[in-house]
């Protein structure tokens, strides 16, 4: 089996060789700038992963993996349209270079050569290296499935800001559909085309989902409680633009009058001293506990995680990889 490293040089090597020559340049530029601009490409290196619990010719099932991460970074194209956002892994997104016209419409066709790759057939010389025909027809329905959940959650976090009265149960359904609902795909992708039993890829698929709702979560905590330097940007963005968190909506659940009335001040404050509303709402947070609260929630969700990863049929030693992934992934020693 190849190592997480090996599957992430080989698919860089096949973004590297997807050149996108086509004209017009002002439509494949674009895309050629966001594929080129990295990635941890853990979408496409858990869908290697999965495969390889059955089979071992990865490259087979390439262009699949290829389809994903094009779809990802078309989502991100559309996404930092949407939020005014200026950089993307360090470089100037690409409606910051090319314009919102050029963005949507390179994500336009970024969200084509995606489908294009998913139903790519590619044999190997050896005859017996192929993908089952039916098996990418059920790949292609769990890939639609999974992009149209994708809209969704992101109409939900959308809508979120509008609303007041957000539920922490609307707010998990919306990261599972926006943020998790991929690395299941992925990981249910890699299974099916693999040939392998329906059983087994809804079981990685369920373990894909819930580590990446665990990652999430851990994601809203260390907004709060991280360490900057480790973390990687500025502690207390989440409290600044009063995103609806986990963290807050359960906080609004346990406050009392007083607490509540006070976080209600800061949320609706027009003018306010970034350092003095980070350290208040995080006051606020610390007396109803809710640091321990996420906790446990993430201890949860990881938890369900690796029974779901222990119930798929190939044995521990052949699942490790995707436990050490996993661990990786939230920081854990495994």
């Amino acid at each position: 089996m190849l190592t997480q490293d090996q599957l992430l040089e080989k698919i860089n090597a096949a973004i590297d060789a997807l050149r996108y020559n086509a004209k017009p340049d002002a439509l494949y530029e674009p895309i050629r700038y966001a594929l080129s601009l990295g990635g941890k490409r853990i979408r496409p290196v858990l869908m290697l992963m999965a495969y390889q619990l059955y089979r071992f010719d990865v490259d087979t099932i390439m262009p699949q993996a290829l389809a994903l991460e094009t779809y990802h970074n078309f989502t991100l194209l559309h996404d930092d349209v949407m939020d005014r956002a200026e950089v993307r892994r360090g470089k100037p997104c690409v409606h910051q270079v090319w314009g919102d016209n050029a963005a949507i419409l390179s994500g336009d066709a970024m969200l084509i050569l995606a489908y294009r790759l998913m139903t790519e057939q590619r044999t190997a010389d050896d005859e017996d290296v192929w993908v089952n025909p039916s098996a990418l027809t059920d790949a292609l329905k769990t890939f639609t499935e999974a992009t149209l959940g994708v809209c969704e959650g992101q109409q939900y976090d959308i809508d979120f800001e509008r609303r007041n009265d957000v539920t922490v149960d609307e707010y998990m359904e919306m990261i599972r559909l926006k943020t998790s609902l991929l690395l299941g795909c992925a990981l249910k992708i890699g299974a099916q085309l693999a040939g392998a039993s329906a059983t087994d890829a809804q079981s990685l698929y369920d373990f894909g989902e819930k580590v990446g709702l665990a990652f999430q979560l851990q994601d809203d905590l260390l907004d709060v409680y991280g360490d900057p330097v480790i973390f990687g940007k500025k502690i207390g963005g989440d409290i600044l633009c009063n995103k609806k968190t986990f963290m807050l909506l359960s906080t609004q659940q346990r406050a009392d009058a007083a607490q509540r009335q006070q976080l209600d001040m800061w949320l609706n404050a027009e003018t306010f001293d970034a350092d003095e509303k980070i350290a208040s709402v995080r006051a606020i947070y610390d007396a109803v506990g809710i640091r321990r609260v996420c906790e446990q929630k993430i201890e949860e969700l990881f938890a369900e995680a690796l029974r779901c990863l222990d119930a798929v049929s190939v044995g521990e030693a052949r699942t490790q990889a995707l436990r050490d992934f996993s661990h990786h992934l939230m920081g854990r020693q495994s």
